[in-house]
């Protein structure tokens, strides 16, 4: 018979190390220990991000914070084995991202815009990623490659929330802040493309002494799927015909997704979906100008998302913290130069105004949501390996500077829009403006999809369904 009193005895403090308040709900049976389980993440969440909003902090970081909060260092309220088989929201969190990454791959766009903001991103994400994985492998040969190239790669990554924020509060505008914009919109992409080669470069290394096909077959499963990902993005674009309901339009995108996580995960296949669902997204948004589907599926997400990083939050491993010490600092230190470097000679390369060169690479520095998301992907490729104390530390030293970049992010971000020039001086004098009255950017501020402001303005095509239009009389939506 289940029982408070014996639970107490057991666990008399919930001040210490491994209390297991989950038991208190588990004992009644499978069902209640997954429902309440999943009621206590959102309701903790929620609750953590009334104080990170007052801190200034990304609500990722809040949830992160839940998930510390409920694991087994502090108050153990979820029960491991319900935690564990979740574990495939990771990849359906990650595909939602993706493929939201994809709609700013417009072709359209990008003869607009030139090419001067793709030479932009890829000079920053590269040189900041290089420089990682070069200062780490030759620094710490005992962690190994793998690990070098996992932080160099997700040192790529950029979340522009709070470099966003700072722009609206101030009222930036100008050249700076377009480049700005521009480039933070294909920086998640960039991370993307660089973090699947470094997952193939790791794979065929693992696999140099097998076989031929140990070392062709990662490679030539990306290509695949990227087909796939062009072929997925066309059939949809098919099937989001005028007449589709937006319930049935919200179904078919999930089953989409889930179908190429799934397919991805085979044990004969087992690559990353994240690059099929960037193509998918982006062949997508080609095939069909529908911005509408994004914004739909962005409605969705928050709940699987919070879910997503309460659980990476839950999943750390405190006693790894003690040595993380050196390592994560040079990350933290280099990851910056990087960024700042990799602005500067891409800038110089396109010729951009000097203002913008200089002060360009301060905007870049915050990193969280999507690089966590990754390092969970990182975490779990370590462990797979039998690297279970590595893989311990290489997600503690993401989680450790993506909070300290969340928080020198928004002043340095401050600092180059003021020496851009970009800031004007009346709304320096007056101070920040007040954002009650404006509507909230639910991916920048919960999730970093990295989505410039402009964009969310975007008008859907009268052939697309927007998202409040009523039923025709005497015809249903299919």
């Amino acid at each position: 018979m289940f029982s408070f009193h014996q639970i107490l005895n057991q666990n008399p403090t919930i001040f210490g190390i491994g209390v297991d308040l989950y038991k208190y709900y588990s004992q009644f049976g499978e069902v209640p220990a997954v429902l309440i389980g999943i009621a206590i993440m959102l309701f903790v969440g929620f609750l953590v991000t009334r104080i990170t909003k007052l801190l200034k902090l990304p609500n990722v970081t809040a949830y992160i914070l839940a998930g510390v909060l409920l694991g087994p260092w502090c108050l153990g309220a979820l029960s491991p084995s319900v935690v564990s088989h979740m574990s495939f929201l990771t990849d359906f969190a990650l595909s939602i991202i993706a493929f939201g990454v994809g709609r700013y791959f417009k072709i359209a766009d990008i003869k607009a815009t030139g090419k001067k903001s793709i030479v932009i991103a890829i000079m920053e994400s590269f040189l900041a990623g290089v420089l990682v994985t070069l200062v780490i492998g030759f620094a710490f040969p005992d962690k190994g490659w793998t690990f070098a190239l996992l932080l160099g790669s997700i040192a790529t990554a950029t979340a522009p929330a709070s470099t966003m924020m700072t722009i609206r509060q101030y009222g930036a505008k100008g050249n700076f802040v377009n480049v700005l914009l521009q480039v933070v919109s294909l920086d998640d992409a960039t991370c993307l493309i660089f973090y699947t080669l470094a997952i193939t470069i790791i794979k065929i290394t693992n696999g140099a002494t097998a076989d031929v096909l140990s070392i062709v077959m990662p490679i030539v499963w990306n290509v695949v799927f990227i087909g796939v990902g062009l072929l997925f993005g066309w059939i949809h674009s098919l099937l989001m015909n005028s007449r589709r309901s937006m319930d049935n339009r919200l179904i078919l995108t999930v089953a989409m997704l889930l179908t190429i996580c799934g397919v991805c995960s085979l044990p004969m296949i087992n690559i990353s979906p994240l690059m099929a669902c960037m193509v998918f997204g982006a062949s997508y948004v080609n095939f069909r100008d529908d911005q509408t589907l994004f914004t739909q599926l962005d409605s969705f997400a928050p709940p699987i998302m919070t879910i997503f990083f309460v659980m990476s939050g839950y999943n750390m491993d405190f006693s790894q913290f003690a040595i993380v010490g050196l390592i994560g600092v040079i990350y933290f230190l280099v990851r910056m130069v990087g960024k700042y470097a990799g602005a500067y000679l891409g800038c110089k390369m396109v010729k951009t105004d000097n203002k913008t060169a200089v002060n360009l690479g301060f905007a870049l520095v915050p990193q969280a949501g999507v690089a966590i998301g990754l390092a969970v992907l990182g975490q779990r490729m370590l462990i797979a390996a039998g690297q279970n104390d590595l893989a311990n530390e290489f997600f503690a030293i993401i989680i450790c500077s993506s909070v300290l970049y969340e928080m020198v992010g928004p002043g340095l971000a401050k600092l180059a829009l003021i020496k851009s020039g970009a800031i004007p001086s009346e709304n320096l004098k007056v101070g920040p403006k007040t954002l009650s009255g404006e509507t909230e950017d639910l991916r920048s501020d919960e999730h970093e999809n990295t989505v410039p402001l402009e964009v969310e303005t975007l008008n859907p095509k009268k052939q697309d369904v927007p998202l409040t239009v009523p039923l025709k009389k005497g015809g249903n939506k299919e």
